[in-house]
């Protein structure tokens, strides 16, 4: 209506994006190779600090078990990663030169290594052949495993995908509590009762700060966190939360008392991580596909400055 009291004849204006073109191009990434490499640095590079937490307190069979999932995982992800870059050579040539502002070329260093002396600390584990350096190893693998879990957060948030950019306060914190999630689930799941204390905690403790983060960023990224919410990404992202929810009270109420429900819930910790990855992942793809996540922020932007340089006058 207008002031007069007539009604408008012109409907509200759309966002419409020039012939329907996106405005940045879909990443390349592959499906599930990179959702799965997310995925398995943050459960390898948590299970090494699990492992010389257990080495630290005198729990060998919890030792045992994290120190292979953390030479196993690395392994792994090494593996999805040289088949997204389609060559093996194509890893070995980022290690050539070392750039510090690059996160793909640091995480790239940082798994070299985490995955050479994780995979030397569990060797040394389960054969008893040169033990010293074995634990120094294991020290190794545990002061890189937090920047192993978290790199690749700075990776895709360096990138300009809106739900990711975006997101780059939060995600570090998610993928670090996911990754403390799997990690401890995977040692409920094999460790008795009586030795995974640790691993129960640190599963509790990473649930809390996945939930916790994935809350302040949806509170946050406004229209750009509908990816989150909506379509594939939001039932996956959903179900990792309250499934992460679920499976952290378990632990809390009956993990100490139930090898089953130990069993269980550690199983349910570790497919919500995987899941939390793939959400994640696949809501950066629905958010670039859209241009409307990248204009209309620009948009807002400019208004912003415009009013803050109207104002300043």
């Amino acid at each position: 209506m207008s002031p007069r009291g007539e009604q408008s004849m012109v409907p509200e204006a759309e966002f419409e994006s020039y012939y329907g073109r996106q405005i940045i191009k879909t990443p390349t990434w592959k499906t599930p190779d990179v959702p799965l490499y997310l995925f398995l640095g943050g459960l390898a590079g948590s299970s090494a600090v699990l492992a010389e937490g257990a080495a630290l307190t005198g729990r060998p069979d919890l030792e045992r078990v994290a120190r292979l999932a953390a030479a196993g995982g690395a392994a792994a992800g090494t593996v999805a990663l040289v088949h997204d870059l389609g060559r093996p050579e194509r890893f070995l040539n980022m290690l050539r030169v070392l750039k510090p502002t690059s996160p793909l070329s640091v995480g790239a260093f940082v798994l070299a290594s985490f995955s050479t002396m994780a995979g030397a600390a569990a060797a040394s584990h389960v054969t008893g052949v040169m033990p010293r350096l074995g634990r120094l190893a294991g020290l190794g693998a545990a002061a890189l495993g937090p920047p192993l879990a978290t790199y690749t957060a700075a990776l895709i948030g360096n990138t300009a995908v809106p739900a990711w950019h975006d997101a780059h306060r939060e995600l570090p914190y998610i993928f670090g509590g996911s990754g403390a999630t799997a990690a401890g689930g995977l040692a409920m799941v094999f460790t008795p009762v009586a030795q995974a204390g640790p691993a129960r905690r640190m599963a509790v403790a990473g649930a809390a700060m996945e939930i916790v983060a994935a809350e302040r960023l949806l509170d946050r990224l406004g229209m750009v966190g509908e990816p989150y919410r909506t379509g594939r990404p939001g039932r996956l992202m959903s179900v990792s939360r309250t499934t992460t929810a679920v499976a952290a009270g378990a632990t809390l109420l009956l993990g100490r008392r139930s090898r089953v429900v130990s069993v269980l819930a550690g199983a349910a910790c570790v497919g919500a991580s995987v899941m939390t990855r793939f959400g994640i992942f696949e809501a950066g793809l629905a958010s670039a596909r859209d241009p409307k996540y990248t204009v209309v922020p620009q948009k807002e932007r400019l208004a912003r400055r415009a009013e803050e340089r109207r104002v300043g006058r």
